[in-house]
Order: C-alpha cells, then structure tokens, then sequence
C-alpha cells in the first residue's frame, strides 16, 4: 500500500502548478449537464492524473469526475478500483477561498483503503492507509517539506462539527442543534475529513448531494487516523454505487465522526 499512496501523492502534487496558476488568473466557468461549475482547472488536472495513473496502474480501474460527467465509466466489477476528483470545492476555487482539493483514493470492496488530498493553495496534503495517516507540508517548489503522523481526537465536553460552506442544508443544522453542538465550522471540500483526522474537529454531518469521488479520499484518511463515516441508518459508508440508474455513485447522506468508538 506504500507504494500506492507514493504513486497517489506524485499523481496529487503534480497537478498543484497548474490549479494554482488557473486560480490566480481567474478560471473560465460553465455549467455541466447537471447545473454543477466546472473550470478549465478540473479539466486539466484530471488529464494529468489520469494519464499518471494509466501509466503507473494500468491493471486498476479510474473513476474520475469529469470523465464520469462525460459518461464515460470503466467497469468496476472487480471490486476494485480508484476515484479521482481532480478539484474538489470548484465552487470554493471560483470564490477565491483556498479550501479547494485534489483527491484520489484507492477502493476495495466498497471500503476506501487509502487515499490522498491536496490542497495546493494552503500548501498541505493527507495520507491515509493501513491504520496510519500523515499530514504533509508542501513547499513552494511542490515538494514535501515535512512529513507527521496525525490521530483523531476522542471527542470533548464540547464538540466542534464541521459543515459545507457551499452546501449547507437545513436538514444539517438541525442535526446539529438536536446534537447539542454549539461550535460549528463552514469549510469547503474534503478538507472537513482531515480536520477530523488531525484532531482539530468532532463531526461532520452531511444531509445533501455528495458523490463518491468528492469523499473517498478524505474518508480514506479519517478512517486511517482512527475515525469512521457511516450512513444515517448507521452501516459505514460504502463505495461502487455505480448500479442506482437514477444516481451512478452518489453517496447517502452521511455522518463523519472524529471519535468512532463515541457516536452520537
């Protein structure tokens, strides 16, 4: 799995000049046939990934965002399989908050096993596989300039949820007022995981359209840092979703939590 998540990594960081460089400029916008923003940005970083990936995992099949939006999907049947979204938080990189992603995660038999996230604009990445994670710091020159293990915290008298800065729901935030949790936090993208991996969040309550390729790799990394993300009806979260006719790879609304043996 090492070798995985290094290949992931370079795959990730990669594509870190180019983002970076649309974002400064101020991307070109357009809408997808289902009404959601994609740029010039999410194009080409998905190109460069998976041009990596066929070269260095040619056996596994890639589900990426834009691809899958274009209809073009690999047969999954094996079992296993990698989800790329090569922007996530597009609604964050036009608005000029730096909360955006890049995600890559390897699936398993509808677990996420590991996993990789990006976020070139806050100079800083997660790694998470086998039990372990890592929070690395990304130099100027897009090398790691400093690598540390990170763990989910139990959680405290006084919890902190997460929630979407650009996708907030009602249904949400009665979750939260129910729950009795007062401190609460807007971030965008896949970011709200890893703050629950490195101890710095409690939960993350999401009742509101996600697909598999914006959580995988984020929920890679929680789980490896100790924590879990379950549905509503309390079963982990699962991946390879591609059968709902109506929904290929959508995700059920879900909770992720810092502390998984304290739920609730």
């Amino acid at each position: 799995m090492t070798e995985i998540l290094t290949l992931f990594e370079k795959a990730a960081l990669s594509v870190g000049p180019i983002i970076l460089e649309i974002y400064s400029a101020g991307p070109d916008i357009r809408l997808k046939g289902d009404k959601t923003p994609v740029t010039e940005a999410d194009e080409a970083a998905e190109r460069i990934i998976l041009t990596a990936l066929s070269k260095d995992l040619p056996d596994i099949p890639v589900v990426a965002e834009e691809e899958a939006a274009a209809g073009r999907l690999p047969d999954i049947s094996g079992g296993t399989f990698i989800l790329v979204d090569p922007l996530d938080g597009t609604r964050e990189f036009i608005g000029g908050h730096d909360d955006f992603t890049v995600n890559i995660a390897l699936v398993r038999g509808g677990v996420p096993i590991a996993g990789v996230v990006y976020a070139p604009a806050l100079g800083s990445a997660y790694l998470g596989a086998d039990g372990a994670a890592e929070r690395l710091t990304i130099g100027p020159g897009y090398d790691v300039t400093d690598r540390r293990p990170i763990r989910t915290r139990l959680r405290p008298p006084a919890p902190c949820a997460l929630v979407s800065r650009s996708h907030n729901s009602e249904a949400t935030m009665a979750f939260i007022d129910e729950a009795g949790i007062p401190d609460r936090r807007a971030v965008g993208s896949s970011l709200k995981f890893c703050l629950l991996a490195e101890g710095k969040a409690d939960i993350y309550p999401r009742f509101g359209r996600t697909m598999e390729w914006d959580t995988a790799a984020g929920d890679a990394v929680l789980r490896a840092a100790g924590g879990l993300t379950l549905t509503t009806n309390g079963t982990p979260l699962l991946y390879g979703k591609h059968s709902q006719e109506d929904a290929p790879f959508a995700n059920p609304n879900f909770i992720a939590w810092a502390d998984a043996q304290k739920r609730g």
